[in-house]
C-alpha cells in the first residue's frame, strides 16, 4: 500500500467518523426539540414518560409527530398516551 492510498484510507474513515457525529448531534436536536415542544423531561434525548400501556418507566423517543417509538395505533392504551402528550398530562418520571 502506497503512501497516498493510506491516507486517502485515513481521510475517508476521518470523513466517515464525522458524518456519523453529525448525523448524532441532527438526530439528538431533533428529539431534544421534539421533547421541548411536547415540554416533557428528557434522558439522552429521549422524553421520560410511563407507558399506559405496560405500566412501566420509559425513555423512549418521540417521532415527527410526537409519538413514542412505542406507540401502537389502535391501540388504546397507546392512542390514550399520545392524546395526554398532545395535552400536556402525561405522567413523566
Amino acid at each position: 500500500m502506497t503512501d497516498s492510498d493510506r491516507v486517502a484510507e485515513f481521510l475517508t474513515e476521518k470523513l466517515q467518523d464525522a458524518g456519523r457525529q453529525y448525523e448524532q448531534a441532527r438526530r439528538a436536536f431533533s428529539e431534544a426539540r421534539l421533547a421541548a415542544r411536547a415540554d416533557l423531561p428528557t434522558e439522552d434525548g429521549k422524553v421520560r414518560i410511563v407507558c399506559r400501556r405496560h405500566a412501566e418507566k420509559r425513555a423512549v423517543e418521540l417521532d415527527s409527530s410526537a409519538r413514542p417509538a412505542c406507540f401502537e395505533a389502535g391501540h388504546p392504551d397507546c392512542e390514550g398516551c399520545v392524546e395526554d402528550i398532545e395535552d400536556g398530562c402525561i405522567e413523566t418520571w
